[in-house]
């Protein structure tokens, strides 16, 4: 098997089809020799913020020196982004002969394992052959039935915070989809959780815990002092930590940063030996693409992935914070499964005018409907049919009216605008 054939035999099996439950992803685990029993995890879940926090936490057990995998999703320029180890995506041909294995055992199976399912085995896999001295395990959808909650005792559980997504799978409450991604707290394991201490989420997350025998601590449980943010650049103080300088941008990335440093402090409390010197570099050296990022300064261009309200709230307060009093140029391609026409609520009142298109996706929404949801809410709003129409016209319209674009939705659009942007930025 080469590895184009892998990823066929992968994607054969559509995420749409995905069916929650534990019983397939520990028959293929079992046939594969329990590869996640040979690894140590902290297991991170919640609705927003979990990719920048595992990002960043990554970065800083790496600058600790530990050899650290990180199991992520979605990617955003190729598959093999998923399963890293030291920030480096696993190798086209050991994904090509590790799926081959997976793929012996999966065949074995009389009830066959969903795409998630698979990789997720296949990061087992791979880390326990590398010999990961950490793996930082990043929840797929939900947590009780999750795939990832096959292993049986992290040494942290991560809940960054909980917010309405998925509400057809996981609950139409932010209580009842806490519930779900409490599903991942294990007896005894201490529990991070970065919810409102006084929130209805936080109550249950609270009260599983207890359940269960955890110690739970609140994540960003003191003020951010001393707060200094540009584009490209943010520093601040938090507890003992002074003059912290994180490269992400967006505002909400200082309270993602503060919960990493309460997971930091946790874990030494447990042995980890994690020194300032490791915090403070892994910090600074930390990368997550497609939040908030900039993609140019002339004219000011920036993609932000927010597509859930929590998210689109967060966009709300970024922008606001760096260009306040104006209203921006907006490029947006969202799924047909969203609720788009609350999102295009949401998003209007910052929009001076809003570009749409169809992300290369065969759940992408159509372009026009997307543009009449906005157009229902009194912003001049234009479909087009590629997204290089749309970015052209939407960055001609930043120039002619001096005001930033900002490229926001689906993070599945992201490496298709990228790729154009660098060929219009050719030109």
């Amino acid at each position: 098997m080469n590895y184009s054939e892998a990823l066929d035999y992968i994607h054969k099996i559509s995420w749409t089809g995905s069916r929650p439950g534990l019983e397939r992803i520990s028959e293929l685990c079992a046939l594969l020799g329990d590869p996640q029993d040979k690894l140590k995890f902290i297991h991170v879940g919640g609705t927003n913020g979990k990719g920048s926090f595992c990002s960043m936490l990554s970065s800083v057990l790496m600058a600790s020196g530990l050899k650290v995998g990180t199991y992520t999703s979605p990617y955003i320029y190729r598959f093999n982004e998923r399963i890293m180890i030291n920030g480096s995506p696993i190798a086209d041909d050991v994904l090509a002969r590790l799926t081959e294995r997976v793929k012996t055992c999966a065949d074995k199976m009389a009830d066959p394992p969903t795409e998630f399912e698979l990789i997720t085995a296949l990061g087992f896999l791979y880390f326990a052959e590398e010999e990961c001295d950490i793996v930082v395990l990043e929840v797929g959808l939900g947590g009780r039935l999750d795939a990832t909650n096959i292993i049986k005792t992290p040494i942290l559980s991560v809940i960054t915070g909980i917010a309405l997504d998925h509400t057809a799978i996981l609950g139409d409450t932010v209580e009842k989809i806490a519930a779900e991604k409490a599903g991942i707290i294990k007896a005894g394991v201490p529990v991070l959780c970065g919810c409102p201490k006084e929130s209805g989420a936080a109550k249950v997350i609270a009260a599983r815990a207890k359940e269960m025998g955890c110690e739970m601590r609140y994540a960003k449980d003191a003020p951010i002092t001393a707060m200094r943010c540009v584009l490209g650049e943010t520093r601040f103080d938090y507890k003992s930590y002074t003059d912290v300088k994180i490269r992400l941008c967006g505002l909400y990335q200082p309270y993602n940063c503060a919960a990493v440093l309460d997971a930091v402090t946790l874990l030494n409390e447990r042995g980890t030996g994690i020194d300032d010197v490791a915090v403070y570099r892994g910090l600074k050296n930390a990368r997550w693409p497609a939040r908030f990022e900039i993609l140019s300064r002339d004219p000011d261009i920036i993609f932000d992935g927010g597509h859930n309200p929590e998210g689109i709230a967060a966009l709300w307060d970024s922008v606001s914070y760096y260009y306040p009093g104006l209203k921006v140029i907006m490029l947006s391609g969202v799924m047909a499964d969203k609720d788009y026409p609350r999102m295009a609520e949401s998003l209007a009142p910052l929009a001076h005018k809003v570009h749409t298109f169809a992300p290369a996706n065969p759940r992408a929404l159509d372009a026009a409907k997307y543009s009449a949801a906005f157009e229902k809410c009194g912003v001049c709003a234009v479909p087009h049919g590629t997204a290089r129409c749309a970015l052209e016209e939407a960055i001609e319209d930043a120039k002619k009216t001096d005001l930033p674009l900002i490229i926001c939705g689906s993070l599945y659009s992201y490496a298709e605008i990228r790729a154009e942007l660098d060929e219009i930025m050719k030109l």
